[in-house]
């Protein structure tokens, strides 16, 4: 368009001295010449090429960098082999104790009690044992017994492991087990729904028998039994088939009417 614009001024020019030399007398007609307008150095440049000059240097108009970037989940490897099990760690507080779970399904039908006696017999005592050990595999977890040394009146019994009061007065009672080699013991001495005392041994290479004994007042009715507690470590009692090492005694020292 410059180009253009440039000739049409030039041939304008042209014309009015054309006409100028033509009016005066005695002079023929100028011969036009072709006039180079620009140099070849100093030819116009596109509007796009400058543009793109322009959008070059000045950096907000700049191309923006795009950086690749690489997926590292996409180079994620095989699973591994699992390690070796590591050593036990060292035993935590104890927390609190939680909230009471559910009621559990009904049980089967118990053995049928003690025959009564017109005259009560002002007597009970019980020692039972037990032959085969036991792990504990629940939070809580009920200790029977298998085998019956003295259980008069058939007040203990051996199908609930638990020892029901028809005689009330004060009692004594005592619980000897056999600890398992790098395992923990942890047992409790229930009165009815209530732990009322522990027997505890910690995790040793050696294995020792561990006691516990105490005395209750007990009210006709009441129950007495042993279960185990599972805390995070392991729990288990020794016993085998040739020995016992497991065995839970009772027996009423004073009744509470004579």
């Amino acid at each position: 368009k410059m180009r253009a614009a440039v000739l049409v001024l030039l041939l304008s020019v042209a014309d009015v001295g054309a006409s100028t030399d033509a009016a005066q007398p005695g002079r023929g007609p100028r011969r036009l010449s072709c006039v180079r307008c620009c140099r070849p150095s100093e030819q116009p440049v596109p509007v796009t090429s400058s543009r793109y000059t322009r959008m070059s240097n000045d950096p907000a108009y700049s191309l923006p960098k795009v950086q690749p970037t690489i997926d590292i989940t996409i180079l994620k490897g095989e699973k591994g082999e699992m390690g070796e099990k590591g050593y036990p760690g060292a035993v935590g507080k104890e927390g609190e104790r939680g909230l009471r779970g559910f009621n559990g399904r009904k049980g089967q039908k118990g053995q049928p009690g003690p025959q009564g006696h017109s005259c009560k017999q002002l007597y009970a005592a019980f020692s039972v044992g037990r032959r085969k050990p036991l792990h504990s595999s629940d939070y809580f977890q009920h200790v029977t017994f298998d085998m019956e040394f003295v259980n008069l009146y058939k007040h203990f019994n051996m199908f609930s492991g638990k020892f029901f009061c028809y005689v009330p007065g004060i009692y004594y009672f005592s619980l000897n087990v056999h600890t398992w080699n790098f395992k923990e013991t942890y047992l409790h001495l229930m009165k009815n729904e209530k732990e009322v005392a522990i027997l505890y041994a910690q995790p040793s290479d050696r294995s020792i028998m561990q006691s516990q004994s105490l005395m209750l007042d007990l009210q006709e009715g009441e129950e007495v039994w042993v279960r185990m507690f599972k805390r995070e470590r392991e729990n288990a009692i020794y016993s085998e088939e040739a020995d016992v090492y497991i065995i839970f005694n009772g027996h009423l020292i004073k009744p509470a009417v004579e």
